[in-house]
């Protein structure tokens, strides 16, 4: 079945960056269709911390994080392997907030102004400059332009045979809500062998609790709950967390075979944003963000051509690869050099000694992973 209706553009994932490209330019009169696989509200393997960089963004769109009870996050604490603490205030400060609520709140905004379907893309073809999109449900769409916002890693992504896709990749992420006390303004994040968990507190007061390791570290233990009493529960707030805490979720979720290779922003000239564009390391805490900044970025710089009528694919492809890259390429790369530093035994030694001695170090360090709070 072919969809008759041509659409101005049509967005591929209805997660934080695909939902607020969509509502940004159906605020500016962009005849959208998002297509998204799940229905809303679900949860989704998140950090859920986001930084107050992209507050003046969401407002503009008409959203406001804290209507829903987001919490002010003000204060980041950092423990070393062996539970050493380091606890710092956030140069922009954040706030912390579920997915299942977050992208239940743009959606709800979006769903009147665009068209949705709730449907999985299974090809993406390009031809005669145009775009046929074909779904599970056997329909077919038709568009002049595409933006992917496949999440971290998607079979669209295989059919499109990505380079990322052909490297191997080890990390794993385990994602759950606990019943907890904790300081409602503080973002965690402690270290263990083999990777990291981020803690802080949702809208339902719950506290979130997302940690990434590498494969072989979780192999040697068979499952979660051995990995967490065994592995997490070395560093003594962990310990302590995992022992005391009361588990929300039947079953935590998880997903596998993260990828933190580079990524192009425009690939088969489709415009990826958020994580299909590149995934920051979650122990920048800042992925949330960056997901929206990146809809913003696209969004103004295809708005101004819409708003012209002067389509240029080359020279539209080009501005956003080179705003994408200005943006986020230090930021990338400072989270993977901040990863392989905390990873390595020696040199995670050295870095803990280096910010007990100047605590200043590690707010700069922030600042180099996350961006400025203006529109």
């Amino acid at each position: 079945m072919t969809n008759l209706k041509k659409w101005d553009i049509i967005v591929i994932g209805g997660g934080l960056a695909g939902l607020c490209t969509a509502l940004h330019l159906a605020n500016n009169n962009c005849k959208v269709c998002l297509i998204e696989k799940t229905d809303y509200p679900h949860h989704k393997v998140c950090g859920e911390y986001v930084s107050n960089e992209v507050l003046p963004y969401l407002q503009s769109l008409g959203i406001d994080p804290f209507s829903i009870g987001a919490k002010k996050i003000n204060k980041f604490e950092f423990t070393d392997k062996s539970g050493f603490p380091l606890n710092v205030n956030l140069p922009l400060g954040g706030f912390g907030l579920s997915r299942y609520a977050f992208d239940n709140l743009i959606y709800q905004t979006l769903k009147n102004k665009a068209t949705i379907v709730f449907d999985t893309v299974e090809k993406i073809d390009f031809d005669k400059n145009q775009f046929t999109v074909s779904t599970q449900s056997k329909t077919v769409y038709k568009t002049d332009f595409v933006v992917g916002s496949f999440g971290k890693r998607s079979n669209i992504d295989s059919f499109l045979k990505r380079d990322f896709m052909k490297q191997t990749s080890s990390w794993l992420a385990v994602k759950s809500h606990y019943e907890y006390d904790l300081p409602e303004d503080t973002v965690a994040l402690h270290n263990f062998n083999g990777g990291y968990c981020g803690l802080s507190k949702t809208e339902t007061n719950a506290v979130n609790a997302c940690y990434l390791t590498t494969f072989k570290s979780f192999k040697k233990y068979g499952d979660i709950k051995n990995f967490q009493k065994k592995e997490l529960s070395k560093n003594p707030f962990l310990e302590k967390f995992f022992r005391e805490a009361t588990p929300i979720f039947k079953n935590p979720l998880t997903i596998s075979q993260i990828s933190f290779n580079k990524k192009m922003p425009v690939e088969n000239h489709i415009f990826m944003v958020g994580d299909s564009a590149g995934l920051i390391h979650p122990l920048c805490g800042n992925g949330m963000a960056m997901a929206i900044k990146s809809a913003q970025i696209f969004s103004n710089i295809f708005l101004k051509a819409f708003q012209n009528n002067s389509f240029d694919r080359l020279k539209l492809e080009e501005a956003y690869t080179k705003k994408w890259q200005n943006e986020f390429g230090e930021r990338l790369k400072t989270g993977r050099l901040i990863q392989r530093v905390l990873l390595n035994p020696y040199a995670s030694k050295i870095g803990f000694s280096m910010a007990r001695a100047v605590p200043s170090i590690v707010p700069k360090i922030i600042k180099k992973t996350h961006g400025t709070k203006s529109l």
